[in-house]
């Protein structure tokens, strides 16, 4: 055994099932008997062996740690630990950025501990994206520290009476960026004795910053390293992260100082096969008639129980909480019908919300091999180690590469050949992903995107960081330099802050309330009615579709109607109620063009880039009959409507490109609707995001653009950096949406290709093969335009050519290329609209 004790386990544990056969024989027997019309498996691949590469100790590691280590199994560190812990240890920031189960942590806790050994006052920081990881890693560290590390953790489990003793003593704190922001910086005096002793800050998983809430975790560190010069400390940074595209650049770019990069993975892999699973389309039919597919859930509750049932230890990925409990349920279920009820014991749930000590008790039971199948979300997706796993599900693609790559790593850790299904939803995206495996197997992963110029992110941090020191003229360089000197005066004509002699003074009372999760508005609780009980929260940006009178909200698998949704007290009132329906909320759009920032012109299209104004307002309810869709009764709301200032992308076609495409003024609203929808579900293969993180907007003719237009926006105050990386990656973006439509089995547009299931205007116009002739139009414009090499870019000062950050159509066969040659304010929740 190589690398950390931590990483990987201890090998199989006792209760592993030896007569559990390699991942192609599962698969094998899951298909066995299924007819060749509802054979799901699309693609097969199969994961070579990886030989592991090692490196000697290094000469400095404390003597201590070497000996517990190889007490622990660790006879020699792999290549990639090595040369990231000697970075560190000679003083430069490092990301690590390699595969699951590759040992990141090795590459920390060698230099981390070796620097804790010897210097009896020095201290690390330890920050994770999740608890469950902040324990694991924890436990990891008390073993292998010496006694007077104390290694402690401090974050929202941690009793108020064990906080001052963590900061008085530990000097490992294994804490979040959640606790750094609103505990630690705001209270820098109390931490003063860390702060100036803080040797390392480690930040694990750290492709999980992305988006709003990664640009606020950027500025969180920059916050973090200001106060630390301020006690004379430099603190080391090293980063650990799944393979992700340019770890250097996102690493620098999150923590706002050098980063170097490891990426050349010396840890060993054991074969494993790789399936994509799309469950056939079903006689059900959904909106309009669409006909509907067997669910992602049903199909992956399935593989859980015949993985179980063949004595394999699984994960099941699924999408939402909600999902973990109804996939596990179907699985035990599933398995007592088969008169296994010794088995459906040993299948579990797992997701956030849980108390601290169940989760505690769930993750002991995997790892010790107790229980065989467990439905989860992705809080088990990061670094916990699970020894010994046969099998990973994937129901749904869980938003990114990185995600996916991750979430499979889960299986194989006992270098077993391993078994990963990867289910599709009935959803555009996952539809590509099942049909073309190159996109999967054959391409980089995607970058993270973060955007820490977001005035609507860089406003309140620059606020937080006066609060806790004046802000000087020295500071601004790390904050974006003449892009904060201008929101600073922003914010001094507003009366946040002072403008002063010595510099920027927070002008408020108390402490700034900065939500870095970036969540949009005041929560809104959600109340029991006749009780009183509080049954959780929803985001004040989700509250208008989600808690409007009249819908169904969920918690914990039991079913409320609200009564009332009370704006002004924050607060939505609710009864308990299981009805046969569901409810799902209308709404309209209105967008204004702002600024232009960037324009591409493809002959008769072009492209654009820039800032718009998004207005919108829930004005009614839909009741749906559960399961199928059918629509029962639409009722109105009186909501008022929601402001959103946010980034965009569009395309305009003008008279000629619409003739080309031969749609009618009839048939132009649906064909460039169904085009938006597709779009809005293709982009989340190209930026580190979900659909619901987009909105859309399509019109035959824009008062603003004097065209037909298209518009793709993020859902986020300011944007959060997913249109921009659409502009970059146009020919790939509408290369896989007009592949996904094309090749969708349906006849006019169903969830899997044009149907979208947060649609403000009920679906409806859509026209398939419209949008199919409008993305032809498209895609040949920009083909003639490179090929010609007249397409150029103009506005900003951005002038790489487009698409030269991401590499070649290689994953895309010849004939999917048909197109030429290769060459502050409150979030409105993400819609897609449509205007006539």
């Amino acid at each position: 055994m190589h690398g950390s004790a931590a990483a990987h386990g201890s090998g199989q544990s006792g209760t592993h099932p030896g007569s559990v056969p390699p991942g192609a024989d599962l698969l094998d027997g899951l298909l066995a008997g299924t007819p060749d019309d509802e054979h799901p498996v699309t693609h097969v691949h199969r994961l070579a062996v990886r030989e592991s590469r090692t490196l000697p100790w290094p000469e400095w590691v404390d003597p201590g740690l070497r000996r517990r280590l190889e007490e622990a199994g660790v006879r020699e560190p792999w290549r990639h630990q090595v040369e990231a812990a000697r970075l560190a240890h000679d003083g430069t920031s490092v990301v690590v950025a390699t595969g699951t189960a590759s040992g990141k942590s090795l590459a920390y806790q060698l230099p981390a501990l070796t620097r804790l050994a010897e210097d009896p006052r020095a201290c690390v920081l330890y920050l994770a994206p999740t608890k469950a990881l902040a324990r694991d890693q924890l436990a990891s560290v008390a073993v292998l520290a010496d006694p007077s590390v104390r290694p402690a953790a401090y974050d929202g489990d941690t009793p108020a009476e064990e906080r001052d003793w963590v900061r008085r003593h530990s000097r490992w704190i294994v804490t979040n960026p959640d606790m750094l922001h609103r505990s630690v910086l705001p209270a820098h005096q109390r931490w003063s004795s860390t702060l100036r002793r803080l040797a390392y800050v480690v930040v694990d998983e750290c492709h999980a910053y992305r988006g709003v809430f990664g640009s606020h975790v950027g500025h969180v560190l920059r916050r973090l390293r200001r106060i630390c010069r301020r006690y004379g400390a430099d603190p080391v940074f090293v980063l650990a992260s799944a393979t992700v595209a340019e770890p250097a650049a996102a690493a620098t770019r999150l923590v706002g100082t050098p980063v170097v990069a490891v990426t050349d993975d010396g840890s060993p892999r054991p074969g494993a096969t790789f399936a994509l699973w799309e469950p056939p389309l079903t006689e059900r039919t959904g909106e309009h008639g669409a006909p509907l597919r067997r669910s992602a859930a049903a199909d992956a509750a399935g593989l859980l129980a015949d993985l179980v049932e063949r004595g394999a230890r699984t994960l099941a990925f699924v999408r939402s909480r909600r999902s973990a409990e109804s996939v596990a349920e179907q699985a035990r279920r599933l398995l007592a019908e088969r008169g296994r009820d010794d088995l459906a014991r040993r299948v579990d749930s797992y997701r956030g919300g849980y108390l601290p000590e169940e989760r505690r008790e769930l993750e002991r039971s995997l790892s010790a091999g107790e229980l065989l199948g467990v439905a989860t979300t992705n809080a088990l997706e990061l670094g916990i180690d699970i020894a010994g796993l046969d099998a990973v599900v994937l129901a749904g693609y869980p938003g990114t590469l990185a995600s996916l790559w991750q979430q499979a790593g889960r299986a194989g850790r006992a270098q077993r050949e391993s078994l990963v299904v990867f289910v599709a939803r009935d959803d555009p995206l996952d539809h590509y992903l099942a049909h073309h495996p190159r996109a999967v197997f054959g391409r980089p992963v995607e970058a993270t995107v973060t955007d820490p110029a977001n005035p609507y992110v860089l406003g309140p941090q620059l606020c937080c960081a006066a609060a806790e020191l004046p802000l000087t003229p020295e500071d601004l360089p790390d904050f974006g330099g003449a892009v904060a000197a201008a929101r600073l005066d922003e914010l001094v004509a507003a009366g946040a802050l002072r403008r002063r002699p010595a510099g920027w003074y927070w002008a408020g009372r108390g402490r700034p309330d900065v939500d870095i999760r970036g969540s949009g508005g005041e929560p809104v609780a959600i109340i029991e009615g006749a009780t009183g009980r509080l049954l959780g929260t929803v985001d004040g940006g989700a509250a208008h579709a989600t808690v409007h009178t009249g819908a169904l909200y969920v918690h914990r698998g039991q079913t409320f109607v609200v009564d009332e949704l009370d704006l002004d007290d924050a607060c939505a009132v609710v009864h308990a109620e299981a009805p046969e329906w569901t409810t799902v909320a209308r709404d309209v759009t209105d967008l204004g063009v702002v600024a232009t920032d960037r324009t591409r012109r493809l002959g008769t299209v072009t492209a654009h880039t820039g800032v718009v104004d998004v207005t919108n307002q829930v004005v009614a309810y839909q009741r749906r009959r559960a399961g199928t869709g059918e629509v029962l009764a639409e009722f109105p709301l009186d909501l008022p409507p929601r402001q959103l200032r946010t980034r965009a992308v569009w395309l305009t076609l003008d008279a000629r490109a619409v003739a080309r495409a031969d749609v009618d003024d009839l048939a132009l609203p649906g064909s460039l609707h169904a085009a938006e929808h597709a779009a809005i579900g293709i982009l989340p293969l190209l930026a580190t995001c979900d659909r619901w993180d987009l909105g859309g907007l399509s019109t035959a003719l824009h008062p603003d653009t004097g065209t037909a237009t298209v518009f793709v926006y993020d859902g986020h105050p300011g944007g959060a950096g997913f249109a921009e990386r659409g502009f970059a990656a146009l020919r790939r973006w509408l290369t896989a949406t007009r592949a996904t439509v094309a090749s969708c089995e349906c006849e006019s547009g169903c969830p899997s290709c044009v149907q979208s299931p947060k649609c403000g205007n009920g679906n409806e116009p859509l026209d398939k093969a419209g949008a199919v002739r409008v993305l032809d139009v498209v895609l040949d414009e920009l083909a003639a335009a490179e090929a010609a090499g007249e397409d150029g870019t103009d506005g900003g000062t951005d002038t790489a050519a487009p698409d030269e950050d991401l590499a070649p159509d290689e994953d895309l066969a010849a004939d999917e290329r048909p197109h030429g040659p290769v060459a502050g304010p409150v979030a409105a929740r993400p819609v897609d609209d449509i205007v006539f």
